[in-house]
């Protein structure tokens, strides 16, 4: 066979496994099992939030909280924040019990011990 036409069927097939591979990496992974409780009537969710200043000054900190910790995981730094009317309710995966725990432990500090619902859950491990 000559070079040159070895040459182009390699960067053909190059071509084409590597737009295969592109494509299967750009999808989004599909998390709608762990969004369905969302979907319950009076589920809590981020278009509770109340819009007064309390409200979203409570959310601030706490969020601000967590994001300041650099030793929880991207996981625990996008839980959800949501306060209406003063109540705090905590929503999303973590990666373990203990992000769960400080995660609680920030929210409480901020809006106080009985105005906070801790819905975390703890991811399964990686594999």
């Amino acid at each position: 066979m000559n070079p040159s036409v070895k040459k182009w069927l390699l960067l053909g097939a190059i071509l084409f496994f590597g737009a295969g591979l592109l494509a299967s990496a750009s999808q989004a992974p599909d998390n709608s099992k762990v969004n369905k409780g969302d979907g319950s009537k009076g589920a809590v969710t981020a278009g509770s939030q109340k819009t007064n200043s309390s409200d979203q000054d409570i959310t601030k900190q706490i969020r601000a909280s967590i994001m300041k910790d650099k030793a929880l995981s991207t996981y625990a730094h996008n839980v959800k924040i949501v306060t209406q009317d003063g109540k705090v309710t905590l929503k999303g995966p973590v990666r373990s019990e203990e992000e769960k725990s400080s995660i609680a432990a920030k929210a409480t500090a901020v809006a106080g011990e009985s105005n906070v619902t801790n819905e975390i859950t703890v991811a399964p491990p990686k594999q």
